[in-house]
Parts: structure tokens; C-alpha cells; sequence
């Protein structure tokens, strides 16, 4: 499989007995699986549940990801005021990211009044 991932060795398993365990970066790469389908059957709600689980322990890329599945709807209902929640926690720890999607949100309104010094600013 491409990416790094292999499917028939138990990476999944191993780093799902991790996530289940509270590790964060797991929980965000098992997120990373279920959103492609790397080793594990592809879950879009799945996904979403392990970038919960890591963003509430303040991992960065796991809040900007949780924020893109509510800007867009996978594996949660679309909500663009918890999008910019996400996206705001992240890109105060400096994940660029999580700063130009904000900046979006601001730009575009969405989930925020449409600012642009606040979208310039991220």
C-alpha cells in the first residue's frame, strides 16, 4: 500500500491498542487511517472519532483535521461554528494549516462574520 502504510503486518492493531490506551499522536494516525482507508476499512465517522479523542488532548493536526470534517460534513454533521472552533485551537499552536483554513473561514464567513483583517491576520 502507498503512503507508508502496510495492511497484512498489524500496524493498524498496534497503533489501535495505543489510541485505545490514550496515546494522542495514535489516535490521530488511526484518525488518518479510517479517513483513507490505510489498513483499516475506510470510516469517515470512524475517522472523526480518534481526531476527537487527540484533539481534546490538544493535538494539533488531529483539531485541524476534526475542524475539516465539519467544515465539510465527514463523519459529522456539518457545523462551520465548530469548524473555526477546531481550526482556532490549532492555529494558535502554529500549524499553518489550521491558520490558512481560519483565514478562509474568516473570508468567507463561515462559522464567523465575514472579517478581513481577521482572514488576513491567519
Amino acid at each position: 500500500m502507498s503512503g507508508g502504510y502496510s495492511d497484512g503486518d498489524g500496524e493498524a492493531e498496534l497503533l489501535r491498542k495505543s489510541a485505545e490506551q490514550g496515546n494522542p499522536y495514535a489516535q490521530y494516525k488511526l484518525g488518518v487511517r479510517y479517513k483513507y482507508g490505510y489498513g483499516v476499512a475506510k470510516d469517515a465517522t470512524e475517522a472523526a472519532k480518534w481526531y476527537r479523542k487527540a484533539a481534546e488532548q490538544g493535538h494539533a493536526g488531529a483539531q485541524c483535521n476534526l475542524g475539516r470534517c465539519y467544515a465539510n460534513g465527514n463523519g459529522v454533521a456539518q457545523d462551520h461554528t465548530e469548524a473555526v472552533k477546531w481550526y482556532r485551537k490549532s492555529a494558535e499552536q502554529g500549524l499553518a494549516e489550521a491558520q490558512s483554513n481560519l483565514g478562509g473561514c474568516y473570508a468567507n464567513g463561515n462559522g464567523v462574520a465575514k472579517d478581513y483583517t481577521e482572514a488576513v491576520k491567519w
